[in-house]
């Protein structure tokens, strides 16, 4: 089944469990029943009253792209009775949670597993976002897959060079393409980083063009496309699902709806590779600690104010702390606790400021 992306890790935990089991790959999930590649084929599946019980939460459900353990049922479905352990696993905080301001925790939601690669998919048209782009990549680096950047619809931009090249100076060591999904041939340079026993999803906003490049790499139309709304220029979703698709090479590339949220999950180190070029010339700080604020012998202010490294991205790169710093919290205390310990920090800091004088 190495055709399938199956491996000495996933080999390794199969051995672990009782006989009479299959392995499978959910390449479907609809409604709690599964669509499973197995050796023989495919299969659906649901879960076993057992294991149904165990994955009680959002973060710990079935996704598209997991390993499973299958007992075969009379009829030709399965149950699914375990779940491997993943490999790789692209998580966000899960959609609508920045809404709540008071309540538990804030919660994981695993979208895409054992991916072994990304595309990062945006528009050189209204959705070019270099900024949006820095949140992917760091979306991507912490799910342990490897980033490509695809910058599609290069026919509606006037200047692609110019665009490349600000996109590859936040995307440090990633490979970056600017191309026209529409055109014969264009998509083709996609094609390499997907051989036999790859698996590749594609991430990007609605009306990016995903869909577009799945039905270029397939030679036929097997995903809707939509035009953009001629008011707004917004995507509408084509994609309702996710699958994973066989491609004619041997490997898989799985659609994604668009993400109008991108909130992140993980913790502040996970960064370092999203934002390489500052963790490197933080090096040269005065002190270990420095927050790139306003240190005395901050080397990374010292580059933004040189010319070598642009505010903008100095910006995002503590907006994202931030926000990682909050999740971190959040696991931990409610919301309604953090912001009455952020305003009691905010009233403590203004005791000692000097009395406006009339």
């Amino acid at each position: 089944m190495d055709h399938l992306g199956w491996n000495s890790h996933f080999r390794r935990r199969f051995e672990e469990l009782g006989d009479g089991l299959i392995p499978g790959r959910i390449f479907r999930e609809e409604k709690n029943r599964y669509g499973v590649f197995t050796e023989g084929g495919e299969t659906a599946a649901g879960l076993s009253g057992r294991l149904r019980h165990l994955l009680s939460s959002v973060e710990e459900r079935i996704v598209v792209g997991d390993w499973v353990a299958l007992k075969p049922e009379h009829g030709g479905s399965s149950l699914i009775e375990a779940l491997l352990p993943r490999r790789t696993s692209v998580s966000r905080k899960l959609a609508g949670s920045r809404k709540r301001r008071s309540g538990g925790a804030d919660r994981e939601q695993v979208i895409a597993a054992n991916m072994d690669v990304i595309f990062i998919v945006t528009g050189l048209d209204r959705d070019y976002s270099p900024r949006r782009i820095e949140r992917y990549l760091a979306l991507v680096w912490n799910s342990g897959a490897s980033p490509v950047v695809v910058l599609n619809k290069a026919d509606l931009c006037g200047d692609v060079e110019e665009k490349l090249e600000e996109v590859e100076s936040c995307a440090v060591g990633v490979p970056v393409h600017a191309l026209s999904a529409r055109e014969p041939g264009e998509a083709e340079v996609l094609r390499r980083y997907i051989p036999a026993g790859v698996t590749a999803a594609l991430l990007g906003s609605s009306g990016v063009g995903k869909s577009t490049i799945i039905n270029t790499l397939l030679g036929f139309e097997k995903q809707k496309v939509r035009n953009l709304s001629e008011s707004d220029g917004k995507g509408m979703h084509t994609t309702t699902h996710r699958e994973l698709i066989r491609l004619p090479d041997g490997g898989f590339l799985m659609d994604n709806p668009g993400m109008r949220e991108i909130q992140l999950w993980g913790d502040a180190d996970d960064l370092d590779s999203a934002f390489g070029d500052i963790e490197k010339t933080a090096e040269d700080c005065r002190f270990r600690d420095c927050r790139h604020l306003a240190e005395p012998g901050c080397a990374v202010r010292l580059a933004v104010e040189s010319g070598g490294l642009s505010p903008e991205r100095l910006a995002s790169y503590h907006k994202l702390q931030r926000e990682l710093h909050y999740l971190e919290d959040r696991q931990h205390k409610p919301a309604s606790v953090i912001e009455r310990e952020r305003w009691k920090s905010i009233r403590k800091s203004t005791k000692n400021l000097p009395e406006k004088k009339s």
